[in-house]
């Protein structure tokens, strides 16, 4: 009998376990976002991520009777097929006629016209925790446009695959598209959360506030593992990529290839010199992944990060390694120095590789910021730390 108790026991412990692990992004929380948006005029800020199950949010409200007037697209287009830095064109969604207007190209905030016959917008975009990821920016600028023309906006929420904080914190002088907000590289936050953020410290021009509503995620608590059940852009089409995209990403202000042009971008580094590593790859253009990757149909020779037992996080170490490779043609390296900057947040990182400092020695410059930067992020979690 005693035995009996303790085998029930257990798959009672292992049933709750298991339900408790289920994770509900706030787009699929249908009772509570429908009962918003009836009888409103509604816009849309979404891309391939945008998904409830199998379908397009799009798809799932139209079905459910709910006005879509617009969407709004992002870096990377509606569908997410679009080279990074790609112009995004306005047009209309062959699926649905719904109208698609870009937000990334020469137009990056909805202008009052196009929110002129709206009530609200929602905003449905997974990102990836990074602050040069510039799906924040577009949030950022969609923000300050329902502020100025006092429209709502709701946000439904997703988890954040690169959960940490780390590494240098914006500074003033170094604000962009892939830089809008004072906070390290790695953020710790989900986009809800960072949205409050921006609310709750005044960075809206003029002091404003946006009507903001957050439909969090259920079943996820900061430092749970999330996989992405879809691509979040082109060239990070699986986990180890996303792992190490906030580590790599200074490559792109170098010469340094990392893996564009292949089918495993963000998980490879090399140049077409064999001192940089025994392993091989050649860039060329592909559809859907990068059709002008750097280093285009040259053999390139570096490392293969593809099975690094790597958790996340941010770390110098790969960036440090190929500088000092890089021997006499250091000043080679940094091919342009202020889109590192820009990237870091900073011109200090740059500074301190060139002067040959460790990486610890420039992780213990970045304390005092991080430091402060996590006592301000406490105030907007919405879930447990």
């Amino acid at each position: 009998m005693k035995t009996k108790y303790i085998f029930l026991y257990c798959l009672l412990f292992i049933c709750n376990a298991v339900t408790a692990q289920k994770v509900i992004t706030g787009a699929e929380q249908m009772d509570r976002l429908l009962p918003i948006l009836k009888g409103k005029r509604v816009a849309l800020v979404v891309n391939q991520t945008s998904k409830v199950g199998e379908t397009h949010l799009l798809d799932t409200l139209l079905a459910a009777h709910i006005q879509i007037k617009k969407v709004f697209a992002p870096e990377h287009g509606f569908r997410g097929d679009a080279d990074a830095g790609e112009t995004i064109r306005n047009g209309k969604d062959t699926r649905t006629g719904i109208p698609i207007l870009s937000l990334y190209g020469k137009n990056k905030k909805p202008t009052a016209t196009q929110l002129q016959d709206i009530d609200l917008i929602v905003f449905d975009i997974q990102d990836v925790g990074a602050r040069f990821y510039t799906y924040i920016s577009t949030m950022q600028y969609v923000m300050e446009a329902c502020a100025e023309n006092r429209k709502q906006l709701v946000i439904t929420d997703r988890p954040n695959p690169c959960d940490y904080v780390d590494g240098p914190v914006r500074q003033k002088n170094q604000k962009s598209f892939v830089g809008m907000h004072a906070i390290p590289i790695l953020h710790g936050c989900t986009v809800g959360e960072l949205a409050q953020m921006i609310n709750g410290e005044g960075w809206l021009p003029n002091g404003k506030k946006c009507a903001l509503t957050v439909i969090p995620v259920e079943g996820w608590k900061h430092g749970q593992p999330y996989s992405l059940p879809v691509k979040p852009s082109p060239n990070l089409p699986n986990d180890q990529a996303i792992r190490l995209y906030p580590s790599l990403c200074f490559f792109e202000a170098t010469n340094i290839s990392v893996g564009r042009g292949t089918f495993f971008p963000f998980q490879v580094i090399g140049y077409p010199d064999k001192k940089y590593g025994e392993f091989s790859f050649t860039p060329e253009p592909l559809p859907g992944f990068d059709t002008k990757p750097l280093q285009n149909g040259k053999t390139c020779y570096g490392v293969d990060l593809r099975e690094l037992p790597f958790e996340g996080g941010l770390t110098l170490r790969f960036l440090l390694d190929f500088y000092k490779m890089a021997g006499k043609d250091q000043a080679f390296f940094f091919s342009r120095p202020s889109w590192f900057d820009l990237l870091a947040g900073t011109k200090q990182l740059r500074y301190q590789i060139i002067r040959g400092m460790s990486e610890k020695e420039i992780r213990d410059s970045w304390k005092p910021d991080l430091d402060n930067y996590r006592k301000m992020r406490k105030k907007y979690l919405l879930y447990k730390d």
